[in-house]
């Protein structure tokens, strides 16, 4: 028996590694790119030599920095010395962002290199938009199982399992079922919304603007809409310990979902110079304003959750 756990470490370690090291080269060409567009360096378009733009590739420029960082830290011994909100929170936000992008990247990295030439970007546009796919691919395959293997060494209670170890009462339990209840409402009428947008429903969308729904558009609401509604039976899941034996489905699906709704609404919100959107202002400020609070709300539960499992394995 020493001898097989002795050997899954291993093998958890060299994981740990290979994909550390592999996430941390996925993301260094997005770096060098967003560098290059922070200080006006092959630029595709004359509108990204704004300063508003030149700001957000700077802002990305350092996340992809950080992205790095965690990657070293993820397949490295001090790694696991770092502060867990220090960690956590980056983790949450890039797991959000990567893993639904990786899930459409064939037909969205097309799809937004054609949206780009049409709008009269440079030849070289698309050259660069490889690099970044690519980048964003590597980053979204590597990053997660190296994190996994972060995550199971350093804090085992998130991913292995069942749903019904940690019941426990007179924890979080009784504050954990009635927040998720109102998150996961909030969650399921969202992504009925979007579901409903991505298949072509046009209540709430400007009759004026109809042809801009376009394959992006699309894809992205339909995205946001499955993950809200995955969000919603996760949390459900995890706080009634009914629907799965297992606590990792339920745990994956709410974390990359309640990351998703608050990176990518956030990221729309003050994105200075979004393209027009076919919804009218206010059914979008609506639904972006939900989908952040909606994801702040997920992570605080899932934190409760997790409380309750540590405490459980400590007693």
């Amino acid at each position: 028996m020493t001898g097989t756990a002795e050997w899954k470490v291993s093998r958890l370690m060299k994981m740990r590694r290979i994909c550390g090291y592999g996430a941390a080269l996925a993301v260094t060409p997005y770096l060098l790119i967003k560098i290059a567009w922070t200080f006006g360096l092959f630029l595709p378009t004359e509108q990204m030599g704004d300063a508003s733009w030149r700001a957000i590739n700077a802002a990305t420029a350092v996340i992809a920095a950080v992205g790095i960082l965690l990657a070293m830290a993820f397949c490295r011994p001090w790694g696991e010395r770092l502060p867990a909100w220090l960690v956590a929170l980056p983790v949450w936000m890039g797991t959000g962002l990567l893993v639904p992008l990786l899930l459409l990247a064939p037909v969205l990295g097309p799809a937004a290199m054609n949206r780009d030439m049409e709008a009269g970007a440079a030849d070289f546009w698309a050259y660069e938009q490889i690099f970044v796919m690519v980048s964003l691919i590597g980053v979204g395959i590597c990053l997660p199982l190296a994190l996994a293997g972060y995550a199971k060494a350093r804090w085992p209670e998130a991913l292995g399992g069942s749903t019904e170890s940690g019941k426990l009462q007179g924890h979080t339990r009784q504050l954990q079922i009635p927040l998720a209840r109102i998150a996961a409402a909030g969650c399921i009428l969202l992504g009925v919304i979007k579901v409903f947008w991505a298949a072509g429903g046009t209540l709430g969308i400007d009759p004026g603007l109809l042809d801009g729904r376009d394959v992006w558009w699309q894809l992205l609401t339909l995205s946001t809409g499955v993950w809200s509604l995955a969000g919603a039976w996760g949390l459900l899941v995890l706080t009634s310990r009914r629907g799965s034996r297992r606590f990792l489905p339920p745990m994956a699906a709410a974390w990359i979902s309640s990351g998703m709704l608050f990176s990518y609404n956030l990221f729309s919100a003050i994105h200075p110079d979004a393209p027009s959107y076919p919804e009218y202002p206010l059914a979008r400020v609506l639904a972006t304003e939900a989908g952040i609070v909606l994801g702040v709300m997920m992570l605080l539960i899932i934190l409760l959750v997790l409380h309750d499992r540590r405490h459980a394995r400590l007693e």
